[in-house]
């Protein structure tokens, strides 16, 4: 590979090291960083991007997104999360081609490079069908992309509407039976897809790589979060799993399993280092204990938590439980955007109104350290990504000094996490390779991508608009589900997912 020099750039190595006027020269050599030394000393490259208006900072990484959701973008709002699946997971899904499925997933991916990251975690549903042709084509957009990707694939082995409590109340009974008659792929062979992809897309030795990631502990049987368990410690793959997004999820733990999910899920062997726990709202001091104590990630997606209700973790209790803590941005539908600078924005303003006490608000470098260095740890990478070291793997994104958010230029890493969007975004590289320039992606037609995209969601509107139709029954059914769930109590120890006057009404007691 060609080797890169960043001449004269700024330098903000992480969220804590002080950064100095003092400029530096950056050498790329193949896919690592070479050497980062002051402006002037280091001599030739293959390809050389002029810095003197730049500061080069470590890519973030979002360690939790849905590329799946891309074509109903706008749809929905205002509807709690286990409301809102009956439009994730519509009882008649969208009917899309490997063509569709590459261009949305192409649409993630510049929507990220666009946005500060330049590693995701996709958890990609393959819906009904286990159709292998939507799996090479999400393949392919991401190696086209440039991007750094960990794709899973969202496994479930239950019936959808077997995930929640008082399903028998809450659907009449031909209702029941066509939801659990619904097709979907077998939990066995969504192993083995991951088992087989690993062979050429290990995140070991490839860019583009496979997670094994089980939806959810309500969403799988115990014997297949074993499976699971045991394919990635065979693999040594990294885990996501969605754990206690909800108030309502805390309510089903307690009615399938008679405790949390995190003690769930710990008396099954599952929690270990390089498992991220998504979202781990609701979660309890003892929930807090076992997590930290098996080295397991939590992973803070404030912006998704917010807007679809599902409350805000507590940044401050993770971090002080001894708890890695990760940060991601969630679908790129229902939340409307992927951007991993609003999610920093965002889980640094919430933080703030959890508590009074201003010195416990998260700072930007605590913020920021979770979206590179704590991002790269709950994948089981942290001597690998998320800093800008010599050594590390050379993912990084150059920001204007010029740019709005960072004029004058005081704490950048303050006036990146609060300040900046996107725009000022110059140039970034993944993996030693220079992917944006100019503000411009240089591994796609952005603006061909984008348009085909468009032209793919208005041949699809129709479909979409009757696969949301399909699923009134199902809609009806989840809002009394929903609703009977406010009306149980949790555990007093468990840290409410919500903030402000909220704690005291009725769904929180």
């Amino acid at each position: 590979m060609a080797s890169v020099l960043l001449s004269g750039v700024t330098v903000m190595r992480d969220g804590t090291s002080p950064v100095t006027s003092e400029r530096h020269d950056v050498l790329i050599d193949g896919d690592r960083i070479k050497a980062i030394e002051p402006a002037g000393t280091i001599g030739q490259a293959d390809e050389r991007i002029a810095g003197g208006d730049l500061i080069a900072t470590a890519g973030l990484i979002n360690g939790h997104l849905h590329s799946w959701d891309h074509f109903i973008k706008g749809r929905v709002e205002n509807l709690p999360m286990e409301v809102m699946m009956a439009h994730l997971r519509p009882v008649v899904p969208l009917p899309v081609t490997a063509d569709e499925i590459y261009l949305r997933t192409m649409m993630t991916a510049i929507e990220s490079l666009r946005t500060g990251a330049t590693t995701i975690v996709d958890d990609m549903s393959l819906g009904q069908t286990f159709d292998r042709s939507h799996v090479e084509a999400a393949l392919q957009a991401y190696e086209d992309s440039g991007l750094r990707v960990y794709l899973g694939f969202s496994m479930i082995d239950k019936p959808v509407v077997d995930s929640w409590p008082f399903v028998e109340e809450s659907f009449a009974p031909d209702t029941l039976q066509w939801l659990r008659g619904l097709p979907r792929p077998r939990g066995g062979a969504l192993l083995e897809l991951v088992r087989d992809l690993a062979k050429t897309h290990h995140p070991r030795s490839a860019r583009v790589g496979v997670i094994v990631a089980p939806s959810a502990p309500q969403r799988c049987t115990d014997d297949f979060l074993r499976a699971c368990r045991a394919l990635a410690d065979e693999l040594d793959l990294p885990v996501i799993v969605h754990v206690l997004e909800t108030r309502m999820q805390a309510v089903t733990a307690e009615l399938f399993w008679g405790k949390s999910m995190v003690e769930h899920l710990d008396a099954l062997g599952f929690l270990k280092s390089a498992t991220a726990l998504v979202h781990g709202v609701w979660l309890s001091p003892r929930d807090r204990e076992l997590i930290a104590k098996s080295g397991a990630s939590v992973q803070y997606n404030p912006w998704s938590n917010a807007s679809i209700g599902s409350g805000a973790a507590d940044f401050r209790a993770l971090r002080d439980a001894g708890i890695n803590v990760s940060m991601g941005s969630d679908g790129c539908g229902v939340t409307f955007t992927c951007s991993m600078l609003l999610t920093l924005k965002f889980g640094a303003g919430i933080g703030r109104i959890r508590t009074t006490d201003h010195r416990a608000w998260p700072t930007a470098a605590e913020i920021w350290d979770a979206a590179t260095i704590g991002g790269a740890r709950a994948l089981g990478r942290e001597h690998e990504i998320g800093r800008l070291a010599p050594g590390y793997k050379a993912d990084l994104v150059l920001y204007r000094k010029s740019s709005m958010p960072m004029v004058p230029l005081n704490v950048p890493v303050r006036q990146l996490v609060h300040g900046e969007a996107g725009a000022g975004i110059d140039a970034v590289v993944v993996d030693g390779r220079v992917v944006m320039r100019d503000g411009r992606l240089t591994t796609v037609n952005e603006a061909s991508l984008i348009a085909k995209f468009k032209a793919a969601h208005e041949n699809l509107l129709d479909r979409i608009c009757a696969s949301e139709a399909s699923s009134q029954p199902l809609l009806e059914g989840l809002e009394r589900i929903y609703e009977r769930c406010l009306s149980l109590p949790i555990s007093s120890d468990v840290t409410r997912g919500v903030v402000g006057d909220y704690v005291t009404t009725g769904c929180c007691s």
